[in-house]
């Protein structure tokens, strides 16, 4: 049985790994981005002729940035379209951020079209969103669901609850999902599966369990 984990589990573990074993969450965030970008790659029903990131400011738009920048690099011809407040963007997004302006990666806004792109990435929430999504970010998710592109998401599909499984209000419906670390129990839910698509588990060096404790 695959083991899930609940959002404030993966909270919990996301704090530990960094601030108690050490492991700095720039470098957990550079680890995700290359697993993702290597599902992305390997996922034959993916067409990566023309890539679309879907950003939102805080850490899971940090994630998605890491593998703009990897297809960037790698030849693939990608544009970033962030949502939300870049001012109010945490403090790995705004790095990540650097980075791409550092290649140059093509930027586009809220009216882009998005059917003239193959895949679109959903990098706008991680895991714990608390209430029901509105505003810019329910008319990206609902522009992406009803463009011809197939969608892979990144760590849970935005709009996803990770406990329940329940739409909060809109979310996206990937043909498939990077999760981060494990599963999140509500990404397993029958009602989930139209959501994430083919679920792939990425290894970043966050483990549950007591074989690493030291208390």
């Amino acid at each position: 049985m695959t083991q899930s984990i609940t959002v404030e589990e993966s909270r919990e573990l996301d704090d530990k790994t960094i601030n108690k074993i050490g492991i700095p969450s720039l470098v957990l965030m550079e680890r995700a981005g290359l697993k993702i970008y290597e599902d992305m790659i390997n996922n034959k029903d993916l067409n990566l002729d023309n890539v679309l990131i879907l950003a939102g400011t805080g850490n899971n738009g940090g994630d998605g940035l890491v593998v703009a920048r990897l297809l960037e690099t790698h030849g693939y011809n990608v544009s970033i379209l962030t949502v939300g407040n870049p001012d109010h963007a945490s403090h790995d997004h705004k790095a990540q951020a650097h980075i791409c302006d550092y290649y140059q990666i093509k930027k586009v806004f809220m009216n882009e079209k998005f059917d003239k792109y193959t895949t679109l990435v959903d990098a706008l929430f991680g895991s714990g969103l608390s209430r029901n999504v509105g505003g810019d970010f329910a008319t990206i998710i609902d522009k992406a669901n009803a463009s011809a592109a197939k969608i892979h998401a990144i760590d849970i599909p935005s709009g996803l609850n990770g406990d329940t499984g329940e739409v909060m209000g809109t979310a996206i419906k990937a043909a498939s999902t990077s999760t981060i670390a494990y599963p999140k129990v509500g990404m397993l839910k029958d009602e989930a599966k139209p959501y994430t698509g083919k679920i792939y588990v990425d290894d970043i060096g966050i483990y549950r369990g007591n074989s690493f404790e030291n208390e």
